[in-house]
């Protein structure tokens, strides 16, 4: 083999570096090369560090680096200082597994030594491969709670070094996680330093805004201080940052406003300065590169729960224009992802934008999405389904239901229910629950499918997030139906399940397995019988979380779904009679008087519905249970509600003591 041949072998490569580290040579020319091969080629990086190339240049980082220490600045020393540091720069470099390979290896520490090295090129090599390590999630973090870490990281923010400033705004970004950090922070007067840092050069000015975007998200004392008079004209020199000619210095100047928006809405309220935020994230959607996938976040950031805001959007075509985006593929992943979730959250809320989305017929692209190879993309189009699907009318106006139903949209969802990642299956509970509850007649398509099996399966899932959206799709599902999709689901589920999904440890499981039973039971007499099999499992769990339960939601849910079996025959009524009221000899309050009395007013009217449910005068057991009423003490508290302060409560009140009255006033 010809020697230039086997120079260029990676093994070769890796034999010449080990030898460097050994001998304690200046091989610069193998750390060159070394560095040349790896830069933006992901394959070589995995090639090099599976042959073990990374141990051998932080060996010689630290042999470098003791040599310094050692003697007098070192020409030769701080050349293969210069190279080792570039070369770890080059292998972390947007490659999560070049990051944990340079952790491992030992390179952090360091690295961080050559940042008070005293040539400014050793400086700068280090300063930009920590950057690049703190690109990745993999990076350690900062303790902001300990003085020490501060005090670091406030040296490095006041450092001359435009990269050593560029770091310390990295490790913010990456590290701060608390509201209590970001006060320590701006407390120490770290976020006084980034303000000053926004007019330095395009390195330091986007370092600081994006650090700044994480000090002030979501802590109103720290937006407060950013905006008051000790930070001088801080959101003006902000504000002029959206006009940057640089793409990525508009881009993280709209996040740093939207961020103060967000946690604080009493600022930034004119419509100008937010019909300036979309249309500069509009324009920057056009960018190719980063910024470009970012800004649809950003977007989406903005408009999400803001309804006045998806009116001015869809005022400024913004709908029609993602949907350009969306058809001009291939994109890449995070870029449909972004757009995809945008699309979701002006869909959220209005019936305009929705319309106009199956208008555009793109409609098949998000399908499409369903399969993704990513897990973010999937889940991003199962957000924009459940988001369009909200409005049934213009979904069977648009498309042909049965076909929408069966072929476009229910068979990826259900497959998405066996989706490896967990944020894909909630998603697709999500997109399932709005479709279910409205297409009464292709209900039976969801359990053909095998739709019920899955989330019957879901439901019993250790995670309490999978568990509740499982059940809610459950709940909807049952909104509505006949008698024998019910019982297809009751099948699949069962009695002694849905007892345990009532008497869940979260609260939120409880609320949708009874709301689920509230369906379940709504209907003709047949209904009833669900709750009643395995001798009344169902009931019995009902009516122990009615006495215990504290969650008001839970109990107005538990309540309806009593006053629902009361709409039954005389023996469902009497078993409700049985939940309702104290045993003999037992002489704690009664469930129905202490709902009654609750400053839940939907809670009251729960109450009070099943009461009218159990004493229809028509009903041949209702004179017994009238008088058992009575002497528990409801009557009179029925009375005293009728001038409740809710107008529901007032007109069920008087309803129920119409009914009761008819047996007279039990005065006698």
């Amino acid at each position: 083999m010809p020697a230039s041949a086997s120079a260029h072998r990676p093994e070769d490569l890796i034999s010449r570096l080990r030898s460097a580290a050994a001998d304690g040579g200046a091989n610069l020319k193998a750390l060159r090369e070394l560095k040349n091969q790896i830069i933006g080629n992901r394959t070589k990086k995995l090639s090099y560090i599976k042959l073990g190339a990374v141990p051998s240049v932080v060996s010689i980082l630290a042999s470098a680096s003791a040599d310094v220490k050692a003697t007098d600045a070192d020409a030769d020393a701080d050349a293969l200082l210069l190279q080792s540091a570039a070369a770890i720069g080059s292998f972390a470099c947007g490659f999560d597994a070049g990051v944990k390979a340079v952790i491992d290896a030992g390179a952090f520490p360091h690295l961080l030594g050559l940042i008070s090295h005293p040539n400014d090129k050793v400086v700068d090599a280090g300063a930009r491969s920590l950057k690049m390590i703190y690109q990745s999630k993999l990076a350690p973090k900062y303790d902001f709670l300990q003085d020490k870490n501060v005090t670091f990281l406030l040296s490095l923010l006041n450092s001359e070094n435009e990269n050593v400033t560029g770091l310390g705004a990295s490790i913010i970004t990456h590290s701060c996680e608390t509201s209590i950090e970001q006060k320590a922070l701006s407390d120490a007067g770290v976020l006084k330093r980034l303000i000053c840092l926004i007019g330095g050069s395009l390195c330091q000015r986007d370092a600081s805004l994006e650090s700044l975007v994480t000090i002030i998200k979501g802590n109103p004392e720290v937006v407060s201080k950013f905006l008051g008079p000790e930070s001088g004209r801080a959101l003006t020199a902000v504000t002029e940052l959206t006009k940057d000619r640089c793409p990525r210095t508009r881009l993280l100047a709209c996040m740093c406003m939207i961020v103060i928006r967000n946690t604080c809405p009493c600022y930034l309220q004119d419509v100008g300065t937010k019909t300036k935020l979309v249309l500069i994230l509009l324009e920057l959607l056009d960018d190719p590169g980063q910024v470009g996938d970012e800004a649809a976040f950003a977007l989406s950031s903005l408009i999400a729960e803001k309804e006045e805001l998806q009116k001015l959007a869809f005022e400024e075509n913004v709908v029609d224009k993602l949907c350009n985006h969306l058809r001009k593929g291939p994109l890449q992943a995070k870029r449909i992802q972004g757009i995809l979730l945008a699309l979701a959250d002006l869909c959220s809320k209005l019936e305009s934008c929705r319309s106009r989305l199956l208008s555009l017929q793109v409609l098949s692209m998000v399908t499409d999405a369903l399969s993704h190879d990513s897990a973010n993309v999937r889940a991003a189009a199962c957000l924009c389904l459940k988001s369009v699907t909200r409005s049934v009318k213009d979904v069977i106006q648009n498309l042909s239901a049965g076909s929408f139903m069966k072929e476009v949209i229910v068979i990826p969802l259900v497959q998405l229910l066996h989706d490896t990642s967990t944020s894909v299956q909630v998603a697709a509970l999500g997109a399932i629950s709005n479709i279910v509850v409205d297409f009464t007649t292709h209900k039976s398509l969801f359990i053909q499918c095998g739709g019920v099996k899955q989330l019957a399966q879901l439901s019993k899932s250790m995670e309490p997030t999978l568990r509740v959206n499982a059940v809610w799709a459950l709940r909807n599902l049952t909104f509505l139906t006949d008698n024998r999709c019910k019982g297809g689901i009751f099948l699949e589920l069962t009695a002694s399940a849905l007892a345990s999904l009532i008497g869940d440890p979260e609260p939120s499981v409880q609320e949708q397995a009874l709301a689920l039973v509230r369906n379940l039971v709504d209907g003709c007499i047949d209904s009833v019988e669900y709750v009643m099999s395995e001798d009344g499992h169902i009931l019995h769990a009902i009516g122990r979380q009615l006495q215990t339960a504290s969650k008001p939601e839970v109990l107005i849910q538990g309540m309806y779904a009593l006053g629902n079996v009361a709409s039954g025959n005389e023996f469902h009524k009497e078993a409700v009679m049985h939940q309702l009221l104290p045993q003999i000899g037992d002489t704690t309050q009664s469930i129905i008087i202490k709902h009654l009395q609750n400053n839940d007013s939907r809670l009251r009217t729960a109450a009070v519905w099943a009461l009218v449910n159990l004493t229809f005068p028509s009903s041949p057991g209702a004179h017994g249970r009238v008088v058992k009423l009575r002497n528990a003490g409801i009557t009179s508290q029925l009375k005293n509600m009728v001038n409740d302060p809710s107008l529901d409560v007032k007109l069920r009140v008087r309803a129920a003591l119409g009914q009761i009255m008819t047996f007279g006033d039990g005065s006698t």
